[in-house]
């Protein structure tokens, strides 16, 4: 698709999500400060926000800052994050990347792209999230399964790589929506677009989604 039209596709596509799911342009991991955030998001690798948010309110009780992990050993951790997938490593990732923020940023979340993919565990999907969600800083756009599935349906790219998603997305959407796109597509992935199943009658996009069923 020409970029021209690109642009103009996406801006609809939002417009119209953005009526429907104008609650949701957030994250949904519960946090209070940017290292809860970055916790969660770690963890919230191949689970879902809610069994994350399930998870966390005992571990950040007992754990609520880097420096508090530091000194722990993995098989600490798995009482709180036991629950989720690949706790082992996740738990691994997460006392090392305290480590690192508390040597070499003083104990804060850093807020740059290059800096956040030092830590252990985190890859672009997650750094684009704490960037956006707290920072308000948009250095690209956090594209999760929801995002590829919902991309790929829409016709804005045929692919399951999702760094060349981010970059398509990225061209062709404004900047100042690089936070809501995946957002609204989180949603809409949540709500009737799931990748198992599609309800395109109770789609807001079905006239325009060229994979909808329900035209």
């Amino acid at each position: 698709m020409a970029r021209k039209s690109a642009e103009k596709k996406i801006g609809l596509i939002l417009r119209r999500l953005k009526r429907k799911y104008k609650g949701e342009m957030q994250t949904s991991l519960s946090h209070g400060s940017s290292w809860e955030l970055l916790v969660a998001t770690i963890l919230s690798a191949q689970c879902t926000d809610a069994q994350v948010d399930r998870a966390t309110p005992r571990l950040f009780k007992r754990f609520p800052r880097p420096r508090d992990y530091i000194r722990l050993r993995q098989s600490q951790l798995y009482p709180y994050v036991g629950s989720l997938g690949f706790y082992r490593n996740k738990s691994k990732n997460i006392i090392n990347a305290a480590k690192i923020v508390v040597k070499n940023f003083h104990s804060k979340v850093p807020d740059t792209m290059d800096e956040l993919l030092t830590l252990p565990g985190v890859g672009r999907k997650t750094a684009n999230v704490v960037l956006s969600n707290a920072f308000g800083k948009h250095y690209g756009i956090a594209i999760d399964t929801h995002c590829i599935t919902v991309a790929n349906r829409l016709f804005l790219y045929n692919t399951e790589n999702a760094e060349k998603i981010e970059r398509r997305l990225m061209e062709i959407t404004p900047k100042r929506d690089w936070r809501n796109v995946s957002h609204l597509f989180i949603a809409l992935g949540r709500d009737v677009c799931t990748a198992r199943r599609k309800y395109c009658e109770r789609c807001v996009l079905m006239d325009i989604c060229p994979s909808s069923d329900a035209k």
